[in-house]
């Protein structure tokens, strides 16, 4: 192949580096007016009164939006308020919106919006919130309404409970020789975004309605605010420009609700609403929380036989794309294992906590934490070598899922393959166990993942290309450009197909909901999977109609041609032929005559064999396919002061087929980073209140540069016969094994069993003195 594999330079890439890409912040119209938040000081609390006299009078100000008469809103479960109503329930939750001629007076008068509370007790965790005796969340939970494979627990704190049933428990204890049972919890963290989420909106005298917006998810506007508001889905129109990283926080839709009920509030003048750090922290969705218990049996050799789950989920004050998280987390709930019996309740849990969205990995990392610490447990107590353990139970073709799918060599990655790969990158049969001297030793552990994209059955994606006069190609597709560079695979993609220069493909970066085919969300790793085969089928369709304009000018059958180098021409005589610049807008004869006229290719994909899962076991098919990896780290510990270095972390990846090989190699490496992050620092700090302590950068302090260890990333390639020339994704896999192997890791180091996050010296010191 010419293209793929290859290393190409991202289409986007000049502009970021030289500073011309603009974001959504970047765009400023005439008579743009500002909306500040007003947002809530406490988790949990009644609101008795909001003043806002004073505000009015601060010049400037045009209009302050409550949120009285405002319909409830919510994807999973209509919960929530757009602004809050008669209580908040989280600290940062929007009590009203102010809109004024510049930021500077919009600020001025939000802070002298004056709301008076009444504190309620407050719902500071997950297993806090399955006490029987708990403070509820939401008193009229059974009133919401709701999507059918939402199963809320009126007069609890219950927003789902996935249930996953396979096998049989009583068979597998019964051949366990040896069981393990641990618990393990953190709290929500932040997606830390470098750019804060943003939207504008515009209301037209004709009805129109104008969204701009740092999404991930431009279509899922438009839908919400027509079914939340009762607008004309076809006058909604939503643009996104370049996303400056988002990781699954800006697939909620948020801002642009505030946007649109701020413009209405107006008149109809644009507006801006943009989110400061603090906010962007602890008032836009945030990465989920969980506490989990575990019990595993395995006979003596070490094969697991059974695996009882149980998973209390964070969603925070209200469910919507928890919900999802929590039904990802039960899927794949034994992590990348074979075991034939599987006991799994995975809850969705309402707290007084910021309310979660998804996390790059949706609920893999956090779930492959527990489930590999566990691994390691049970290790120990077999005195049995980690990656052996890991490499007798992995799963293998022929085995199947937790929710019963059959797997085989091409809906699988194959990781006994990652597994002897990573044991040669980190030197695995050297040791375990290095020491320094006295005070410092050097500590090696492992872990794995593996991950399935629970996303709608029914989602779509679409392709356009068109012709240029000098045969060059445009590409439109409605994936969001947050990072990733899925635009440049696209663009490899049709050339390979095309056999013709990827510099000849021009990509549209920008989305525009009216004019773009749409595709359903950029998450799950799936945009190179579905709007890749949406690409190939639009290349199927341009070939033909290449082939109908250049067999009637040639005067040769269709089955004569072939198609390279930007030419149609013989395939037994490719001196006789036609360029692209010739035929891509119809061909012109020598008489005057002309045929044809510009070309059009239309591509489309729809995931296929999706289905939903039995409410009582969990039995269904949730995804495509399920990707693979094996990861390692090494750290060097202090046994003094329980500080820590990171020194090395690998992971291997099966990728199927690597599209492009830098952008391969940075997105699994920048996964491991944050990985790394959220396991050794990342987290929320909460007082008694629900308030969080943290809510600023220098707080909240993911992995900075120079703090960083070696990095090694490797792949295997075993391709995924329906995937775009056999590639999986690859976006999620780096990160989600990186917490697992870091507790393993320290926990080795310490000498105790290290079961919360983040792994800060003052939890080690605090486990080593219980």
């Amino acid at each position: 192949m010419n293209v793929i594999g290859k290393s190409v330079i991202r289409k986007e890439a000049w502009d970021k580096v030289t500073g011309r890409a603009k974001y959504t912040h970047d765009y400023q119209s005439i008579g743009m007016l500002s909306c500040r938040k007003v947002i809530s000081s406490y988790g949990h609390a009644r609101i008795t009164a909001i003043d806002t006299s004073e505000a009015l009078n601060v010049q400037g100000v045009r209009a302050i939006v409550t949120g009285e008469h405002l319909p409830l809103i919510g994807e999973a479960i209509r919960d929530r308020p757009p602004i809050a109503v008669d209580k908040v329930r989280y600290h940062g939750e929007p009590v009203a919106l102010v809109v004024a001629d510049t930021p500077g007076q919009a600020m001025k008068a939000a802070a002298l919006v004056k709301v008076s509370y009444e504190l309620l007790p407050v719902v500071n965790s997950p297993t806090q919130a399955f006490q029987k005796d708990a403070p509820l969340v939401h008193e009229k939970l059974g009133d919401y309404k709701k999507e059918k494979d939402s199963s809320p627990v009126p007069r609890t704190n219950i927003a789902t409970l996935i249930k996953i049933r396979k096998g049989n428990m009583e068979k597998g204890w019964a051949e366990s020789e040896v069981t393990v049972e641990a618990s393990y919890s953190f709290a929500p963290s932040d997606h830390a975004a470098l750019e804060t989420r943003c939207a504008t909106c515009e209301i037209l005298p004709d009805g129109t309605i104008n969204i701009m917006t740092s999404s991930q998810a431009p279509f899922m506007v438009k839908t919400l605010i027509s079914t939340y508001f009762g607008e004309d889905m076809g006058k909604i129109v939503v643009q996104t420009p370049f996303v400056g990283g988002a990781y699954g926080g800006k697939a909620p839709v948020q801002l642009e609700i505030w946007a649109y009920l701020a413009s209405k509030a107006v008149g109809g003048r644009p507006v801006k609403v943009w989110n400061t750090r603090e906010e962007d922290i602890i008032t836009s969705p945030s990465h989920i929380g969980l506490d989990a218990t575990v019990k595993f049996g395995a006979d003596r050799n070490g094969k697991i036989k059974a695996m009882e789950i149980q998973y209390l989920w964070d969603g925070g004050a209200y469910s919507d794309k928890a919900i999802d998280v929590t039904r990802s987390g039960a899927v794949d709930c034994t992590g990348p294992y074979d075991v034939e019996n599987v006991w799994c309740d995975s809850y969705c849990m309402y707290t007084n906590h910021p309310y979660a969205a998804p996390f790059r990995g949706f609920s893999h990392s956090e779930l492959t934490f527990v489930i590999e610490r566990t691994m390691d447990i049970l290790a120990q107590k077999l005195q049995m070598d980690p990656l052996e353990l890991r490499y007798m139970n992995a799963i293998r073709p022929g085995d199947t899922t937790p929710t019963r799918v059959l797997l085989n060599k091409s809906n699988l990655g194959n990781l006994p393959q990652c597994i002897e790969r990573i044991r040669e990158l980190i030197k695995w049969d050297e040791g375990q166990i290095k020491e320094i001297d006295e005070r410092f030793v050097r500590v090696k552990a492992v872990s794995c993942s593996w991950k399935t994209s629970t996303i709608d059955a029914n989602a779509p994606s679409g392709v356009i290309l068109t012709f240029n006069r000098d045969g060059s190609i445009n590409l439109m597709s409605g994936v969001i450009e947050i990072g990733t560079g899925t635009k440049t695979v696209l663009a490899q993609i049709l050339a390979e197909k095309l056999k013709m220069d990827v510099d000849k493909v021009h990509v549209r970066m920008e989305v525009d909901t009216q004019t773009t085919p749409e595709h359903f969300k950029t998450v799950a790793s799936r945009g190179t999977f579905m709007a890749g085969r949406a690409t190939l089928n639009a290349a199927e369709d341009v070939i033909k109609q290449l082939k109908e304009v250049a067999s009637c000018v040639l005067r040769a059958p269709k089955e004569d041609l072939e198609v390279a180098n930007s030419r149609v021409f013989l395939r037994d005589d490719p001196s006789i032929g036609l360029h692209f610049k010739d035929i891509g807008y119809g061909y012109k004869y020598p008489n005057g005559n002309a045929i044809g006229g510009q070309i059009i290719g239309r591509g489309k994909y729809i995931l296929r064999h999706i289905t939903s899962l039995d409410p009582e076991t969990g039995a269904g098919k949730p995804g495509p396919e399920w990707s693979a990896a094996a990861y390692g780290v090494e750290v060097e510990f202090d046994r003094i002061d329980y500080t820590y270095r990171l020194v090395h972390a690998a992971a291997v990846v099966d990728a199927g087929k690597v599209l492009n090989e830098k952008a391969a190699l940075g997105q699994v490496m920048g996964a491991m980073s944050m990985g790394l992050a959220f396991a050794a620092r990342e987290t929320f700090y909460f007082d008694q209140y629900g308030r969080v302590l943290n809510p600023q950068l220098r707080t909240y302090r993911p992995i900075r540069y120079g703090e960083n260890p070696d990095y090694s990333v490797d792949f295997v390639e075993n391709p995924q016969i329906d995937a775009p020339f056999g590639a999986r994704g690859i976006g999620e896999l780096g990160l989600m094994g990186m917490p697992g192997a870091l507790g393993n890791a320290l926990s080795l180091a310490a000498g105790v069993p290290l079961n919360n996050l983040p792994l800060i010296p003052e939890l080690i010191w605090k486990a080593k003195t219980v």
